[in-house]
């Protein structure tokens, strides 16, 4: 019985340590300047609409609302999917999807369309350097 107890404890503490680390967690350079490059691209897709909330904004309106966002929660986020999650697939007031919508017409997640642009920059930078 005391070993269950034991073993209850620490496992809380070891929670409650992970959890504390993760509150004052900030990303590495290198996924800062991924986050950064990402929200540099998507203000280039001039001819993309960007859907949140029912609303359709600009590629340029869409990247400042992502480096606001991003200016606000960097200190919970770790890696760039960890921003697209919290900053640029969602609305934190309304909880609803954000959406991309391609210059033919197609409608996507921009939790989809942004992890597919991520994967093609992780995947030319190992190009480069590798």
């Amino acid at each position: 019985m005391a070993s269950l107890k034991f073993l209850r404890t620490t496992l809380l503490a070891l929670l409650l340590g992970a959890s504390a680390l993760l509150a004052h967690a900030t990303p590495s350079d290198a996924e800062d300047k991924l986050i950064d490059t990402l929200i540099q691209r998507v203000s280039k897709m001039s001819a993309m609409v960007f859907l949140r909330n029912g609303n359709e904004y600009t590629a340029a309106d869409a990247a400042k609302h992502m480096q606001a966002k991003y200016d606000y929660f960097k200190k919970e986020l770790v890696t760039a999917e960890d921003f697209i999650e919290r900053c640029a697939s969602r609305s934190e007031m309304t909880g609803q999807a954000y959406k991309v919508k391609l210059n033919n017409g197609t409608v996507r997640d921009a939790n989809e369309f942004l992890n597919g642009e991520l994967r093609a920059m992780r995947q030319a930078a190992k190009k480069t350097s590798g």
